[in-house]
Formats: C-alpha cells, structure tokens, sequence
C-alpha cells in the first residue's frame, strides 16, 4: 500500500467509526480546543466538568504495558479525543527510527484510536562509537535538499506502518545553519507534498526563533511564516508561553508561562489564513492549575469565535473531518 493510499484508508477508517465521530462532534459548538495533559492533572480531568474538547499526551509517556498511566488515559479516552504527540521519533535522523520504538507506538495507537498524530521537524537518533544513542532534544536540523529527501523517507515508511497521516511540527531552534537551502515553512510545505503530511503549526516555537534570530519582531516573524504556508496545510495549531530573559540571553521554549500576547496576535492570524483547525494549549513546567489551563483554553475559543464568527464549526467539519 502506498502512502497517500494509507493516509486515506486510515482516515476513511476514522469517518467509519460511530463513537469516534460522536466525540468529535458532540460537545463542540464553534471550533476545537484541547490542552496537553500531564500527570498532575489526571485527578482533575476524570473529575471535573467537560470545559474542553480533546486533549493531547506524549505518546512515549504511555509506552509501558499496562500501569495507572495508560488506564487513565483509556478512561480519559472513554469522555475525549485524544491526540498523539510524540517527542522521540526523530523524523529529520539519518539513523533509522529503531523498529521497537515504533512497535510500541503502533501499539499504543491501536489501543487509543488517536484523531491526530504528530512529531516534530527535528532529529534526535545518531550514532557514537557504534553505538544508537538519542539526544534527549528535539534537535533543529539544516533545511536543506539532502534532508528533505531523508525526512520524506521517514515519515513515508512511519505512515505506511502505522496507516496513519503525521502532522509535522516546526520546532524551536538554537542554532542556525548557514548551508539550509530553503525556509522552514518552505521545508514543510515540500515534506507534506510529497508524503501527504499535515503541519502543526507552533506559532510559540515562530516567536522563540523570532526572539533568538530575526531581530524580535515576533508579528512581523509570524505573520511571514503564516503567509508561506498553503492554506489547506496546517493540520492543527500549537500555543504556548516561555520565560522571560535578560537582553542578550537566548530564549529556551520551556513552555512555563501563559501564552504571550503576541503568539495570541499571531493565533488571530493564523485562524484567519488556515480557519478553525484543532488548537491545543501547551504547557509543560511550572504547571498551573486545572482551572487556569483550562482557562487558556476558553480565551483561545474565545478568539477563534471572534476571528471566524458563525462559520467556524462549518469550516472545523469541512476542513478536517468531512
């Protein structure tokens, strides 16, 4: 089976399932908006009212047989839908993705049903003295001809064993290369061509670049980003908040403050250009409490029900599930 023909097959799957499409649908008036789930709050989800619509776990978090954390997440998926985002893969490695890390990952997707699944634009597996080690990173990589080519390869080979489409995110990076043929949202726009993958767009990892690289002018470095990319292109958003540095200290995406007001400018943007695509809050270290996450999550809502007004729950349906 080809790529494209197994992306469409897997997506034609999900349309079949009755309870997969109910819990899409029911519950979610205007656009979709989830949050990352994290340990601290499992009490909370499996215990207070349903305020969001899907939520989204690292898929390596979940890898173990059996064990609390996968039961909780098999309850959780009993009430939401859940999106996979993995951490490891390492779609941008010339070493090959190890064949049990993918085992374990097709196996955690046969148990959830997932209704997103996605990875970063980075690499992470190498080899030292012989030896497979991973970086413990999402690592940027030169976006260069060689490895496009070498990233098609991967998430070709990922989505036909899985039978599932990939959303690739761009990542934040720390170095830049001077050798990168193209841009990064010139990168992913190629990737996706030629695989029949989406993008997540991560409109925090945008202004973490803008920050460290391009002068700060983080409306001006997303608004450029968002207008490269094709308009049927992104898949879902990704927003976040990072700390504050000092002039001159380089910015680290740690995902520990509320969403900043210009990845919030850049959101209205981005609804504007690509319509109601699923949006997930992120937040990862300093966690706050259930009700401020989920808080994060109304005024994305809120926004998008501005931004797109009556039309967004036509355009979610249209553009992602229909």
């Amino acid at each position: 089976m080809s790529v494209k023909s197994a992306v469409l097959s897997s997506e034609h799957g999900s349309k079949q399932s009755p309870k997969h499409s109910e819990d899409i649908l029911v519950n979610n008036s205007d656009i979709l908006v989830g949050v990352g789930l994290r340990h601290p709050h499992f009490t909370d989800i499996l215990t207070s009212p349903k305020e969001i619509d899907f939520v989204e776990v690292h898929s390596e978090n979940f890898f173990g047989q059996g064990g609390a954390a996968l039961s909780v997440l098999q309850q959780v998926r009993a009430t939401y839908p859940v999106s996979l985002h993995s951490t490891s893969m390492g779609l941008g490695s010339f070493a090959d993705i190890p064949a049990s890390y993918l085992a374990r990952l097709k196996q955690l997707t046969q148990t959830i049903d997932p209704f997103l699944m996605s990875e970063h634009a980075c690499f992470t597996w190498g080899h030292l003295q012989g030896q497979l080690i991973h970086s413990g990173d999402l690592l940027a990589i030169a976006h260069t001809h060689d490895n496009l080519k070498r990233m098609c390869e991967q998430v070709d080979k990922v989505q036909t064993y899985l039978g599932r489409q990939l959303i690739i995110e761009n990542v934040s990076a720390y170095v830049q290369f001077d050798e990168s043929d193209l841009s990064e949202a010139a990168f992913l726009t190629q990737l996706c061509k030629q695989t029949g993958a989406k993008i997540l767009l991560d409109i925090n990892n945008i202004a973490v670049n803008s920050l460290n690289f391009e002068g700060g002018d983080i409306q001006t470095s997303v608004a450029d980003y968002i207008n490269e990319l094709p308009v049927d292109s992104v898949a879902q958003i990704h927003l976040a908040g990072c700390s504050a540095v000092a002039d001159g200290q380089m910015v680290i995406d740690d995902h520990a403050r509320p969403v900043s007001d210009d990845v919030w400018q850049g959101y209205r943007q981005a609804l504007t250009r690509f319509g109601a695509v699923p949006t997930l809050i992120e937040w990862d270290s300093d966690l706050p409490t259930w009700s401020v996450l989920v808080g994060e999550a109304k005024k994305a809502r809120d926004i998008a029900n501005a931004v797109l007004g009556t039309n967004a729950q036509e355009h979610v349906l249209g553009v992602n599930y229909e």
